[in-house]
């Protein structure tokens, strides 16, 4: 470890303190809890980045090839991701992941001897300069060994370096749906492919144990479309009604409970019931370009769900009646209203979840949200329009409006930016914070 990397993790250490962290937790204030949570965020990754290359050179002397006198045979370890986990305390998939980023940011030596960049320079800038983590940095570096074969250099490298850009700050969610795209972007001829090996492993159990019929199961995209889409279409209604009822009034489920009952009843209406009970409010939105969808080649992704799916496969969806395709470049419906209606119609709902992907907020799928008007209707005169709405679930709304979290919308339609302007005693400076899908849609 050199000096460098000691003086980063000192820096951040004195971060930590100036921001409150030598103080008694229960005694923060609310910004004070903010910035010392950011600031061992920081030391975080500033611990890891330095030691990354350490683990890495544990793993290059553990080679198998060095049987007995691999360096973790030594310490009396069978391999250097047991020495590794044991020694600091982690899991042995954190183990795994700190050394493959080691492997992909450390510093290389030719057979000559001759000094060489790390085999993934983006990442190991933006590893070193502490602003991305283990978790992030391992995924971007498994997905890129992954493409390597397939892949040009050129081409994985400018994506390395968008995704270095975009992963920062994301959650898992948000960062498997920028990989998943990201790999169909890159590889759209390994789409097909996947999604018949994910059509292969779907799976469903069901066991009773412990009173309860437990089930276990897995859906490929195309099966889990109408699935999600119809048990969201039920939760969401009840998260709506607890937004207008009081509390004595209010469904005391759980999102998971309701999700349970959801699936009862739809199964409930199934038996002997031709009729969707969910009724034209659950519906399966897939997107594809107008032009893959005529050449019938291509991606088309599934709104919910996270995994591109090969364009093929949309006139097997499209023959349910619920499924609506969005067309993206083609002719669609007006979708600026203006001050002529006061709700948003449902095209302005579907477009307006074409831009955002769910609640800006925290991700939440479009059917448990609604489109909030960002200058109210009423009050402000503000406009029923793309450019005035996003969406929002019930507990974000009212969390934004009471810390007073401010919206803002640049471009227009729908491939428009969602900006969330923190309030001053989160951050001082109001930067805005990229929100929405936008957090993890690669640049074409």
């Amino acid at each position: 470890m050199d000096h460098t990397a000691l003086d980063r993790i000192g820096e951040a250490l004195r971060a930590l303190a100036a921001a409150g962290g030598d103080r008694p937790a229960a005694a923060l204030s609310s910004a004070e809890l903010v910035a010392v949570n950011e600031a061992f965020g920081a030391l975080k990754r500033r611990v890891d980045a330095a030691f990354a290359p350490v683990a890495a050179e544990i793993s290059r002397q553990s080679r198998r090839e060095l049987g007995k006198d691999s360096f973790a045979r030594r310490q009396g370890f069978s391999s250097p991701v047991a020495l590794i986990s044991t020694t600091t305390g982690t899991s042995v998939g954190e183990a795994v992941r700190i050394v493959q980023v080691g492997e992909a940011t450390a510093a290389r030596v030719s057979l000559t001897g001759e000094a060489l960049p790390a085999k993934r320079p983006s990442l190991a800038a933006a590893v070193t300069a502490g602003v991305i983590g283990m978790t992030a940095a391992a995924a971007i570096v498994s997905l890129l060994d992954r493409l390597a074969v397939r892949v040009s250099a050129e081409r994985l490298a400018a994506a390395e370096h968008q995704l270095v850009g975009l992963a920062p700050g994301l959650r898992p969610d948000e960062l498997g749906k920028l990989l998943a795209r990201a790999e169909a972007h890159l590889d759209p001829d390994g789409v097909e492919p996947r999604h018949e090996e994910l059509r292969s492993e779907r799976s469903l159990m069901l066991q009773e144990r412990d009173g309860m019929l437990h089930l276990t199961g897995k859906l490929d995209p195309e099966a889990a479309a109408p699935v999600k889409a119809a048990i969201d279409a039920l939760v969401g209604e009840g998260l709506r009604r607890n937004e207008h009822t009081g509390d004595a009034d209010r469904d005391p489920r759980s999102v998971r409970q309701m999700q349970a009952d959801a699936l009862a009843d739809l199964c409930r209406h199934a038996i002997g019931c031709d009729e969707v009970p969910t009724g034209p409010s659950a519906t399966v939105v897939v997107r594809v370009d107008l032009a893959d969808l005529e050449a019938g080649v291509g991606v088309a992704t599934i709104d919910g769900l996270a995994q591109p799916v090969p364009a093929s496969i949309l006139r097997r969806l499209a023959a349910d009646a619920q499924v609506i395709p969005c067309v993206l470049g083609g002719d669609s419906e007006i979708l600026d209203w203006g001050r002529a209606k006061r709700l948003f119609t449902p095209a302005q709902k579907l477009a307006i979840a074409e831009r955002d992907g769910g609640c800006v907020s925290c991700g939440a799928p479009p059917a448990w949200c609604h489109v909030h008007h960002l200058a109210w209707w009423q009050r402000d005169g503000g406009r029923t329009d793309l450019g005035n709405g996003v969406l929002l679930c019930t507990g974000c709304h009212h969390r934004l409006h009471g810390d007073g979290w401010e919206i803002r919308i640049d471009g227009p339609g729908v491939h428009a930016k969602v900006w969330l302007i923190p309030p001053p005693w989160v951050d001082a400076e109001r930067r805005p914070r990229l929100a929405g899908k936008s957090r993890y849609t690669l640049i074409a």
